[in-house]
């Protein structure tokens, strides 16, 4: 009998110890944003305005960390009505076609206190790519009874690698893409 119930307090402990916790991105205090370089001159600056992002992590550090990102590529807005048509042609993000732009991660690697670098696969035009950047893990706090977590990722991709605006070579556009995102997440109930 006292097998059994060592055994089944084993088994409880373990279950609490790698129990997955969920968070969900606070669109209201987040921003996913990019930046290409323009006939080497200049710097043009982008964001997306519908995105979903979910975290799932059993460690409080998030070094466990899983990402999955969804942006619906339609909602690109560079501030210039005219540019923004053309992003959603088929030259660029061919929204008709890839309505979705979309990242889920394969793994994290500590480099130092609460900064990571953060592997995934990026699928963007129907072309699926892996892709590191750096991760920061900016902290967890309890804001009105709920608790809260944030990030910022920063990195770079090469668009000539998914096939983007190919018909656009440098200097016209630069071939690296820039990202920055910021992000707010409350813990899943």
């Amino acid at each position: 009998m006292k097998k059994i119930i060592i055994l089944v307090t084993a088994v409880a402990l373990s279950t609490v110890a790698f129990a997955q916790t969920t968070w969900k991105v606070d669109k209201n205090h987040s921003r996913l944003t990019f930046t290409i370089t323009h006939l080497a001159v200049s710097d043009v600056d982008g964001t997306f305005k519908d995105f979903d992002v979910t975290i799932t992590a059993a460690k409080p550090d998030f070094s466990d960390a899983k990402i999955d990102l969804t942006i619906k590529t339609a909602t690109v807005n560079t501030d210039n009505d005219q540019r923004d048509t053309h992003l959603k042609s088929g030259d660029f993000f061919d929204v008709a076609n890839h309505p979705t732009l979309t990242f889920t991660s394969t793994g994290i690697t500590p480099t130092s206190a609460n900064h990571y670098k953060l592997t995934g696969n990026m699928t963007l035009n129907g072309v699926a790519k892996p892709v590191t950047m750096d991760l920061w893990y900016r902290g967890t706090i309890t804001n009105q009874g709920k608790e809260d977590a944030g990030f910022q990722v920063t990195g770079s991709f090469k668009r000539s690698d998914f096939g983007f605006g190919s018909k656009f070579g440098s200097p016209t556009l630069s071939d690296e893409v820039t990202i920055k995102a910021n992000g707010e997440f409350a813990k899943a109930k």
